[in-house]
């Protein structure tokens, strides 16, 4: 459905009950009456476009779909989105991230986890995958948990998997992307892939569950952070994550450093 054809009432009182507030908490939050929020809703008024941006502030509304709502209005879109290589500062910070992360594997990827950009130790992990995987638009989450993709080198697979498939809810709540619903839907379709008895090897960690990958080398054991841009004003910005991996264990960390080593050296001799 198109949203921009929805009276932009309708579009807030989604929002304000995905984020579970009353109209009257709305209101208070943004400084306003809770007949005004009322009114909005059931279209007996119009917000402004400041009034808009208040209210979205306070439902923590992506700026994509903030543009939206001013479509809705009557207005023009507020936020521009321009490709990862025009964010000017941005893309500078993006690219040494990745390259200070060396030679742990890093990637920025978008709400979908397509990959925007990786570093040379994200690369090598990826090397293995089938050209299917590889094509543009790259998507990290299909990459991992498809049967033919990495799933089956994931030692921990149904671990990994239902908590990677718990981020996805969770950012499908946040952002009501109807791209990450088709692609939650895909992967939840997904087999499990025959592994190795996982009740023998899951790892041990007090603080982080970690994704544990069989390479040549061996058991590769890896947990990972997400970044974000605070207080981004463009739609790409608002939508770019850096998800960066760590080794959870020091012979991890060794393989990770000559995996990375190896990929250099043959880059270098192409």
């Amino acid at each position: 459905m198109d949203h921009t054809q929805e009276p932009v009432g309708e579009l807030l009182r989604r929002w304000r009950e995905r984020r579970h507030r009353s109209q009257l908490e709305l209101a208070v939050a943004a400084g306003v009456s809770a007949r005004h929020v009322s009114f909005i809703e059931t279209a007996r008024a119009t917000p402004s476009r400041d009034m808009i941006e208040r209210l979205c502030d306070e439902l923590d509304v992506p700026l994509r779909e903030r543009n939206t709502l001013h479509l809705s209005a009557g207005f023009a879109p507020m936020y521009p989105e321009r490709p990862l290589a025009d964010l000017g500062v941005a893309r500078s910070a993006v690219d040494a991230v990745l390259r200070g992360h060396e030679p742990h594997p890093a990637m920025a990827i978008n709400l979908r986890w397509d990959l925007l950009a990786a570093n040379q130790a994200m690369q090598a992990l990826l090397g293995g995958l089938g050209e299917r995987f590889l094509k543009p638009p790259v998507n990290g989450l299909r990459a991992m948990l498809h049967p033919e993709g990495m799933a089956s080198r994931v030692r921990n697979y149904a671990q990994w998997r239902a908590a990677t498939l718990r981020r996805v809810r969770r950012q499908l709540e946040r952002t009501a992307d109807a791209g990450l619903r088709e692609l939650l839907a895909e992967l939840e379709s997904y087999p499990t892939p025959v592994t190795r008895d996982e009740a023998e090897t899951l790892p041990v960690n007090d603080l982080v569950m970690p994704v544990v990958l069989m390479t040549e080398g061996g058991d590769l054991s890896l947990h990972h952070a997400l970044t974000v841009f605070g207080a981004p004003r463009d739609v790409t910005l608002d939508e770019i994550a850096i998800e960066t991996f760590f080794p959870a264990d020091e012979r991890s960390a060794d393989l990770l450093s000559r995996l990375t080593q190896a990929t250099a050296g043959g880059a270098r001799s192409t």
